[in-house]
């Protein structure tokens, strides 16, 4: 794998001690997701990593780097030479349903294949493997510098952007590029990845198993979660990536994980390599503000509200149930983690301690007439900017949220924008035919999630919301339909069944549209909720160059923000994570959460039993699991200091969502664990890091490979895993 020295210069950060003083004395991790081109800065020898610190990156030949992969918005690692991959249940959960039926339910049940002839598409699920990287920061910030319209260094940089992603891609047919912003307004880095298409379901433990706790444990600890999912890669017999096909083999990786079975102990030292999705570090305390007054409160209600919906529109019936569970359990572990970043955000008063700071930087900025006369307005002219932000923030976050919560109009919009690109081809039927599959994918994935009831409960509470929004921040489109004389509540039940009276709750009658030879029917299609989404778009699309401009100016103010802070706190800054390739590393350490408090780092099946107790159905676990508990069948995967098998563990590292799935390691690069999880209050990392409240938690290997030999009778993971 090529790689490329970035440019980015990168330093260490101090971090707070936790309050509780562990057994050993070890150092405190640096704060920090670390760039592939930073881990050569780290001294994790003195760390504790017990191999050399080439063997997790090296730009001249193999590494453990070679082993991860980024699957579908999470993380996971090869851990055999034919193409087996570990990652989380919950990663896996949507192909699990996709390939469930009331027959067949595999989300239930579970999945074991025994052989590869046995293994199912993995539906939706691909695989990307960084190849290399490149900084392109000059390149593009070179190209925008010409231009002092907001608007237009926001869409030349994008411009720029594709045409390097183009570039690239030119020159070798076997990647897709990328280019991931770094630092807003500042830094650019163009990632090259190869793609593997053909991922297929091995082993999925039960769900009783694979989402134990449910929602009651989740982003909780003690966590008993076995949160585990193995899938396999295929590619064609020539070794390139193709399509779900029976002649595709199993994928031979450059590397991989080696597992090892004996796991970890307390305050030894761990690392994770993964591909976390976005931190908001770097920001000023206007944009944590918006975040505690407007979006978090705001989407935490509208999810708790649709899941309500969704659950009682599937009541009874385990059909409807496999429809909607995916984002049934997407939504939950969204509004959960918004909920502890409120919480977090509230409890240390994280947005007066960056007013604070910011204050504290102006007076800096004034103490210096080089940086006086620069940067001297920065902080005022950041701070006018989010006021515009939060005088639309109510109208904005509606907006944003439409098209997703109710799939009828998701579909509708899928089609308005088809029949307006094609009214706008020189060669109609040319353009319909040549794009009607990919739009057909859109509204199929739609429909695998569509419940009627469900969208009418959603859609009438969307209403009643768009018609209480401010004067100044109103959706003309909802305006039109409120009644003045009957008010809000029969307004919107009227308008919902105005809208969603429609042919497109037969999905026959979408693919024939879009099946059809010609455009004809497709344009001539009108119904009121056509109509009321191309009024919504009309009124979006004016409001659209208002917001590209806003971002604009943003985009150069923050790079502005950053060269200042880092000057101001005399050290360079580790990028936010933007789902690119990162390293992390700490200590197996449990911490105190709350007064006269302290969580051990491990939990084990005696807790799983505990909690069985309790009544509360989430959680349930097979009973065979109970058995070997009580005859102390623990194999090889016991601690002996605990006479138990561990099953989760919790460690200091600095970890944030798309991390999920991210192989925990041991100080030799042996797998221990896969990371899956917070504790509720580290939901606030993507804001602020801190060792005294960050623990982020995974299911121990142990238990993996327990329940696969003892529950599951997947005795041939162990073999393959090389585990005798």
């Amino acid at each position: 794998m090529k790689k490329y020295l970035l440019s980015i210069p990168l330093g260490v950060s101090l971090v707070i001690s936790s309050a509780f003083t562990p057994p050993v004395s070890v150092n405190p991790p640096d704060e920090g997701m670390y760039p592939l081109s930073e881990i050569k800065k780290l001294d994790l020898k003195k760390a504790g990593l017990k191999i050399n610190q080439s063997d997790i990156y090296n730009p001249n030949g193999l590494s453990l780097i070679d082993a991860l992969v980024q699957i579908s918005g999470c993380s996971g690692s090869f851990v055999s030479n034919e193409g087996l991959i570990i990652t989380n249940h919950h990663c896996a959960f949507s192909a699990v349903q996709l390939a469930s039926t009331p027959e067949h339910n595999y989300l239930e049940n579970g999945f074991v294949a025994k052989t590869r002839e046995q293994e199912i598409e993995a539906k939706g699920l691909t695989v990307r493997i960084t190849d290399s990287y490149e900084d392109v920061s000059t390149k593009i910030l070179n190209a925008a510098a010409a231009t002092n319209d907001p608007a237009e260094r926001i869409r030349i940089i994008q411009n720029k952007s594709t045409e390097l992603e183009r570039e690239a891609e030119a020159q070798d047919k076997t990647i897709k590029a990328q280019v991931s912003e770094m630092f807003m307004g500042k830094s650019y880095v163009l990632f090259k990845y190869k793609t593997i298409k053909d991922i297929r379901l091995v082993y999925i433990p039960q769900r009783s198993v694979g989402e134990f706790g449910g929602e009651t444990d989740n982003w909780v600890w003690p966590r008993h979660t076995g949160d585990f999912s193995f899938v396999r890669a295929y590619v064609g017999k020539d070794g390139s990536s193709a399509a779900y096909s029976k002649d595709n083999v199993p994928y031979k990786p450059k590397k991989f994980l080696k597992v090892n079975p004996k796991g970890v102990n307390e305050n030894d030292f761990v690392f994770i390599l993964g591909y976390p999705g976005r931190t908001f570090r770097h920001r000023p305390a206007q944009y944590l503000e918006y975040q505690e007054k407007y979006l978090l409160p705001y989407i935490s209600d509208l999810y708790t509200f649709e899941n309500q919906s969704m659950e009682e529109a599937s009541t009874g019936n385990v059909g409807l149930q496999l429809k909607q569970a995916t984002r049934i359990k997407r939504n939950a572990n969204r509004l959960k983690n918004y909920q502890g970043k409120l919480q977090g955000l509230r409890s240390i008063g994280l947005v007066e301690q960056k007013r604070a700071e910011d204050d504290d930087m102006q007076k800096f900025i004034n103490g210096d007439p080089k940086l006086s006369q620069q940067y001297g307005s920065l902080l005022q002219n950041i701070d006018n900017l989010y006021k515009d932000v939060f005088a639309d923030a109510q109208r904005d976050l509606w907006l944003s949220e439409l098209y997703s919560s109710t799939n009828l109009l998701g579909i509708a919009n899928a089609l308005s924008i088809l029949k307006k690109q094609t009214e706008a081809a020189p060669n109609k039927t040319l353009y319909f035919q040549q794009n009607k599959e990919r739009f057909k994918k859109v509204v199929d994935g739609l429909y695998d999630s569509f419940v009627l009831e469900s969208d009418k409960k959603i859609f009438n509470r969307m209403m009643l919301d768009g018609f209480k929004l401010p004067q100044e921040q109103r959706v003309d489109a909802v305006q039109r339909l409120l009644l003045m004389d009957t008010g809000i509540e029969t307004s919107a039940k009227e308008a919902t069944n105005h809208i969603l009276t429609t042919s497109l709750k037969d999905s026959e009658f979408t693919a024939k549209l879009l099946n059809s030879s010609t455009e004809k029917e497709l344009l001539a299609f009108d119904e009121p909720i056509m109509s009321f989404v191309n009024q919504v778009n009309e009124q979006t699309a004016v409001l659209d160059p208002i917001k590209q401009k806003r971002e604009g100016t943003l985009n150069k103010l923050m790079g502005d923000y950053v060269t200042v802070k880092e000057l101001y706190k005399k050290k360079d800054f580790i990028p936010d994570a933007n789902s690119t390739l990162r390293l992390t590393y700490g200590y197996v350490r449990g911490y105190t959460p709350v007064d006269a408090t302290y969580y051990s780092p491990f939990t084990g099946i005696k807790g799983i039993i505990e909690k069985g107790a309790t009544g509360n159905p989430e959680f349930k676990y097979p009973d065979v699991i109970r058995e070997l508990y009580q005859k102390k069948d623990f194999g090889m995967f016991k601690n002996p200091k605990a006479d138990d098998v561990p099953v989760a563990l919790l460690y200091n590292m600095d970890t944030t969502g798309g991390n999920s799935g991210s192989p925990i390691m041991d100080a030799n690069g042996n797998l221990i664990g896969v990371n899956f999880d917070r504790a509720y209050s580290a939901t606030i990392n993507d804001f602020a890091w801190n060792e005294s409240y960050s623990r982020s938690i995974g299911v121990d290997i142990r238990y993996v490979l327990w329940v696969a030999q003892k529950v599951d009778k997947a005795d041939f993971i162990l073999t393959e895993l090389g585990v005798k």
